[in-house]
């Protein structure tokens, strides 16, 4: 029987509702400085890979926010490794660092104009580090959530994570939408897009340093070094049908929240302010939605019951959302709309990362996540913005969204039909019960 990596101490009510707020919003200070560079993608696409054509430099800025993703499956092995063998406490306080010097990097480097092509070289090193903390900070704060409680509140517990992510998307498309309203045109191509970069590493990525270095930290042992290859040998079944797992809920959130205000400027000519107005909505119904559905998911024998509820919903309603985005409903019309498919699109991460979670045993808990997201959102979500972006160039048709996002679902449903549900394993907690 293996043994787990992190055997948690008993902590007062009070104790363990410290250690949950210091790690939901240390990840929610991680997931905005990653997400921000999405709002400033046109931006940064005219000042650091500037060409003749508008659409190609909104591709190559696309491209580089992808490229952040290609290094989070070395995150996740790397940082959730630290993790397993470490203590989380370890792997999200090397996560947070390297996100920290990731954004400060790209709020003080020269533009294409002054250095030339050493401006989109750093850029992308710099979302390379980037994509290197966010993967290996996924492992380490689900496996710390769901450790924390007993089985009866996982969900809700670990819902709180992707709920730190709307909080983020929320921030950052805020500070994007409030920075375009008050500054003007000229103001914003030569300064005023390094302020979300700013904020993040210059206020946010020190707070979360605190936070996290005051977190009570679990005893540890060693468990020897992680073998990623033997890793899929041991749990190929898992690890496969979790990477397809997150195809839709990646797939929808980078292209619903992270990548439509591009589609509604670019392809729907539809105000600025107005389509980062939709990204703050979209993340507030996040971060609102996500946790009531957690806590939901706990009162069923099954973690899977919600998520093909959830799942088929969002399938048969992808087309209407953008048939109607494209047949010229009002703009107040077109954010209540996209709202609301977030928020029933978007909103069970508890359950989905318990049931990851729970086919594995602790000592490989944080790194098989991270794997499994890291590759996952690499070959689903990262490079979705730009793929559509692409094929909408090519075909004309602004309904593409809508294809990509109902073929990722549909794998998703294939793939969860096929993931082995395991009961629980009796595990020592923080707490019987959750935070107040």
């Amino acid at each position: 029987m293996h043994k787990a990596a992190a055997q948690p101490a008993n902590l007062s009510r009070a104790e363990l509702r410290r250690l949950i707020v210091a790690i939901v919003i240390g990840n929610g200070f991680v997931a905005y400085d990653f997400t921000v560079y999405s709002f400033s993608a046109v931006l940064i696409g005219n000042l650091f890979f500037p060409s003749g054509n508008p659409v190609s430099s909104l591709l190559l800025s696309l491209a580089t926010f992808g490229a952040g993703f290609v290094m989070r499956p070395l995150g996740g092995i790397m940082i959730g490794h630290i993790a397993d063998s470490r203590g989380r406490k370890a792997g999200m306080t090397v996560s947070l660092a390297l996100m920290t010097l990731g954004t400060w990097l790209i709020a003080c480097l020269p533009t294409y104009a002054s250095i030339g092509l050493a401006a989109p070289v750093l850029m992308v090193l710099a979302r390379l580090m980037q994509g290197l903390a966010a993967g290996g900070e996924i492992g380490p704060v689900a496996a710390s959530l769901m450790e924390s409680v007993a089985y009866r509140h996982r969900c809700f517990v670990v819902s709180w994570r992707g709920a730190s992510q709307g909080a983020a998307a929320f921030a950052a498309a805020l500070v994007g939408a409030s920075t375009t309203a008050l500054l003007s045109p000229e103001a914003m191509q030569s300064w005023g897009w390094r302020i979300p970069f700013v904020l993040g590493g210059g206020l946010i990525g020190p707070v979360g340093w605190y936070l996290r270095r005051r977190m009570p930290a679990a005893r540890r042992q060693s468990i020897g070094r992680l073998n990623p290859g033997r890793l899929f040998v041991e749990y190929t079944r898992p690890l496969v049908c979790g990477i397809l797992m997150t195809a839709a809920t990646s797939v929808t959130i980078y292209l619903t929240v992270f990548y439509m205000p591009s589609y509604l400027v670019r392809t729907l000519h539809r105000p600025p302010a107005i389509s980062l107005l939709t990204a703050c909505l979209s993340g507030l119904a996040i971060f609102v939605v996500t946790p009531l559905v957690g806590r939901a998911a706990d009162r069923f024998a099954s973690r899977k019951t919600l998520q093909y509820l959830f799942f088929v919903a969002s399938l048969a309603a992808a087309w209407p959302v953008f048939w109607m985005l494209t047949h010229g409903v009002s703009d107040l019309a077109a954010l209540v709309i996209i709202t609301a498919y977030v928020a029933l699109a978007v909103n069970n991460e508890g359950a989905i990362m318990v049931l990851m979670m729970e086919a594995f045993p602790a000592h490989r808990r944080a790194a098989s996540l991270a794997v499994i997201f890291g590759v996952g959102v690499v070959v689903f979500g990262g490079f979705s913005p730009f793929f559509v972006t692409w094929l909408i160039n090519v075909t004309g048709n602004p309904m593409i969204p809508a294809w990509y996002v109902m073929a990722a679902t549909g794998l998703t449903l294939v793939a969860l039909n096929r993931f082995p549900e395991r009961a629980p394993a009796e595990e020592p907690a923080y707490a019987a019960q959750p935070p107040a």
